[in-house]
């Protein structure tokens, strides 16, 4: 059924006794989950820390926290179909360095990001800085998108804030895993998660987390190295009243006239010299593309 909506399908579980849920974890079950979860024909593998700390070897060494997940990746590589694994140890460890290494698609860099959706630019800031351990295949997770209907209700955050969190995550080509009720979706959410020149910034095929510019204590770029020499540029605002930002080409990169785009509002802006600027609202996130689109 889900797959014929279009969707992978993805689940969830524990090196653990139980999953943080209180529901069965893998725990010495391990090859039967592996075997069981590609008979079902699922295509994700999220795999959550919670109670693996209770039977971990004490005290806790890196070979200690690599261990669950060395072993599930390997059995699922031995399954007849393909499971991405999503490692979820709250990058403990320092995971962007070796989760590629037991097998994980993509990781955890920091907590759940439930409680913090209104520090959505904290969090981005902070998974950027590991943005030298990221290539297509190994995949730095801030975690879920979370916008629209939640399960507890809602989405707190406003308009202008979902679009700078979908900017964020695209920027960053953070895996875009949505957490939210599907049969709720409505048009605003719909239009933030499928703007094609949006969705195109995320899976460029270079796979680069964008590097940060900082600005003033307030304000920052996001650039990101587009294949065929494009960039996605984030002009980007924390603060809670507007800001002027201004993205100059020595920054970016770039030299002589550029096209640029606002991705968002799906505009050709036209072609600029030297710098672009931007009067960023509350929170907000500019994003254009400078350069054209596969050139």
């Amino acid at each position: 059924y889900i797959h014929g909506k279009g969707l992978k399908a993805g689940l969830y579980s524990s090196p653990g006794p139980m999953t943080c849920a209180g529901c069965a974890g893998s725990y010495q079950h391990e090859a039967q989950d592996a075997k069981q979860f590609a008979d079902w024909g699922y295509d994700l593998l999220k795999y959550d820390w919670c109670s693996y700390g209770r039977v971990a070897t004490r005290p806790l060494t890196l070979e200690g926290m690599q261990r669950p997940y060395m072993l599930m990746g390997s059995l699922l590589k031995k399954q007849d179909r393909d499971l991405m694994l999503n490692l979820c140890q709250y990058g403990i460890g320092q995971v962007w360095q070796w989760g590629a290494a037991v097998g994980g698609q993509s990781w955890r860099t920091a907590g759940d990001l439930g409680g913090e959706l209104p520090h959505v630019f904290r969090v981005a800031l902070q998974n950027a800085k590991h943005r030298e351990w990221q290539k297509p295949g190994a995949w730095n997770d801030p975690d879920y998108v979370q916008i629209g209907h939640l399960a507890q209700g809602p989405c707190p955050l406003t308009p202008t804030e979902q679009y700078s969190f979908m900017s964020l995550w695209c920027l960053m080509a953070a895996p875009l895993f949505y957490s939210g009720d599907l049969t709720r979706l409505d048009a605003f959410t719909l239009n933030v998660l499928c703007n094609p020149d949006v969705i195109a910034v995320d899976q460029d095929p270079l796979g680069q987390c964008a590097r940060v510019v900082p600005l003033t204590e307030e304000t920052f770029l996001m650039v990101k190295d587009l294949e065929h020499g494009a960039k996605a540029v984030g002009l980007c605002n924390r603060d809670d009243v507007p800001h002027k930002v201004v993205a100059r080409w020595p920054d970016l990169g770039v030299t002589s006239r550029q096209p640029v785009r606002d991705l968002w509002l799906e505009k050709n802006l036209g072609e600029f010299d030297q710098a672009f600027e931007a009067d960023v609202p509350p929170r907000g996130v500019v994003l254009i593309r400078i350069g054209e689109a596969g050139n």
